[in-house]
């Protein structure tokens, strides 16, 4: 009989319909166990869920200047040392000192321009398009928390962010001030696939997460952003480490 490896870390991620990872923030620190190796389990939380199973665990909250608690995912348990942590960035920060090899740089100048001008230029479309649809991959308990905190926060229900004419001049606007972002993505193209040439970066992650993210979601939405000149590169050099989704 095959030993099972035992999971030196517990991922806390968001449920779906589909049974496999679908947040963006998720993906990136599954992207880095998965490169790094690292043996883990996932347990998937549902929306309306994530504060009690958190506070139940001992997590932190996050606490806004207007004194909102909130809890987040990613979170993850590092059984080794019984320590409980959540959001993306100090949980890559510990993973990062705790398993140095191999090393996977999570900060650079050219990967912060890149995510500046990414979010600007593909956010506003990438938002419209995706936040309505992954309605349809949540359960119904999930649906209802969903709609009631995005449309408070929106303004607007779900569906009417679902106009074709309001979707397609925001895609056409996307596409014209993409080349900016395209460009940054191709700097080390001579040295590698990746953002920054031969070896893959948080940068990286931060850009195929949200492309498989958006797939899970709407097949549709992600050969929309996927056909800009160096994403598709970026999320198929990454593909080797999206292989293990749940």
């Amino acid at each position: 009989m095959a030993t099972q490896t035992v999971p030196e870390i517990v991922l806390y991620d968001l449920a779906c319909t589909k049974g496999i990872c679908f947040s963006p923030v998720v993906w990136r620190i599954r992207l880095m166990l998965n490169y790094k190796r690292i043996p883990y389990k996932t347990v998937f939380v549902e929306f309306p869920d994530i504060q009690s199973v958190l506070k139940e665990l001992g997590i932190e909250p996050n606490e806004s200047a207007s004194g909102h608690i909130k809890y987040t995912v990613p979170a993850i348990h590092h059984v080794p040392t019984n320590i409980y942590m959540m959001d993306s960035v100090p949980i890559a920060e510990f993973l990062e000192l705790t398993y140095p090899d191999p090393p996977l740089k999570l900060t650079s100048e050219l990967g912060r321009e890149i995510e500046t001008k990414a979010r600007a230029v593909a956010g506003p479309a990438m938002r419209l398009s995706v936040t309505p649809r992954e309605m349809n991959i949540l359960s119904p308990r999930s649906q209802e928390y969903f709609r009631r905190t995005r449309e408070a926060t929106l303004g607007r229900r779900l569906e009417d962010m679902l106009d074709p004419d309001e979707e397609e001049k925001l895609w056409d606007i996307t596409e014209s001030n993409m080349p900016a972002v395209s460009e940054l993505l191709h700097t080390h193209e001579a040295e590698g696939p990746f953002v920054l040439g031969s070896q893959p970066s948080m940068a990286d992650f931060l850009i195929a997460g949200s492309l498989q993210s958006t797939r899970v979601i709407d097949e549709g939405v992600f050969q929309r952003i996927s056909k800009f000149p160096g994403y598709k590169k970026i999320y198929e050099a990454c593909l080797p480490y999206m292989e293990k989704k749940d």
